[in-house]
């Protein structure tokens, strides 16, 4: 994964396009702008982490996390026009796609209102059938994404198994995004959709079928890999100023290190009680 998310940005950097963005403020450069099409052969395999993603251990357990659901209950009620809070999150869009407003006195279910848990329908279709090429979960909603200040950039997720010879699943995934802050986030959303993949989508379908369900590859499509022009300064200091004098080791990090792991699952208490007391 580091060398996957290395490379991108390389490429990126030598080859995109300059591109004005409606979140520029007067002064900043354009930014670095390309369509992204990358796959990751072996997900799991180390060095995973990159020492250039702007965070640390921590931000990657609280990402997981919020893909895992904690963050939900901080939505928007779009029911209030005065709630200010963002109107989801890829969790809540996943497990609960569908209708958000509450049925008024004499609406009908048949009027629109409706949730499909696209997790567990996927999770159902795989381990019945392997091979579908129908387990797939979106995050658009037009009746509300046209108008959102910040609609999702993650759009789709799409798997298929592979069964080897000695009978084992192999999880293979395709995902979408129509906006990829590649400094600033892209790192965290490969390794969070990774980590989804397999303690989710993966355990779920080990779980109905009884058989041993590994990680194949991910491949990673962003319409718009970017990054801005804020950042470009900041990438150059860390990134691609520094791969002529370091070598790639120095440059990564093993996943897998237990003191590595160790920090990344201790931090999820503390994640978890600021959540609770502030709400972010």
């Amino acid at each position: 994964m580091a060398e996957a998310y290395e490379t991108a940005l390389i490429y990126l950097y030598g080859k995109g396009t300059r591109f004005k963005t409606q979140y520029d403020k007067p002064g900043d450069p354009l930014s670095i702008d390309c369509t992204m099409n990358l796959t990751i052969q072996e997900p799991e395999s180390d060095p995973m982490v990159h020492m250039a993603f702007p965070g640390g251990v921590d931000s990657l357990r609280e990402y997981v996390l919020e893909l895992e659901g904690l963050k939900d209950h901080l939505v928007k009620n779009m029911n209030d026009p005065d709630d200010k809070r963002p109107e989801y999150t890829y969790h809540g869009r996943l497990r609960k796609y569908g209708v958000w407003k509450e049925l008024v006195e004499g609406e009908s279910k048949e009027q629109g209102a409706f949730k499909v848990d696209q997790i567990e329908n996927v999770i159902n279709k795989l381990a019945e059938q392997p091979f579908t090429r129908q387990a797939q979960m979106i995050t658009w909603m037009p009746n509300i994404d046209f108008t959102c200040d910040d609609p999702p950039s993650l759009q789709s997720l799409w798997y298929r198994i592979l069964e080897d010879e000695d009978g084992v699943y192999w999880l293979n995934s395709n995902i979408r995004y129509r906006s990829n802050d590649a400094w600033n986030a892209g790192f965290l959303n490969m390794f969070g959709f990774i980590q989804f993949s397999k303690d989710i989508i993966a355990a779920g379908i080990a779980e109905k079928t009884g058989k041993t369900v590994k990680l194949g590859r991910m491949n990673w499509q962003a319409d718009s890999y970017h990054i801005y022009g804020k950042d470009i300064r900041t990438a150059k200091e860390r990134l691609f100023e520094r791969i002529n004098d370091m070598a790639f080791e120095e440059r990564t990090m093993k996943f897998n290190d237990p003191i590595i792991r160790e920090a990344y699952l201790k931090a999820e208490a503390e994640i978890v009680k600021r959540i609770k007391e502030t709400g972010a």
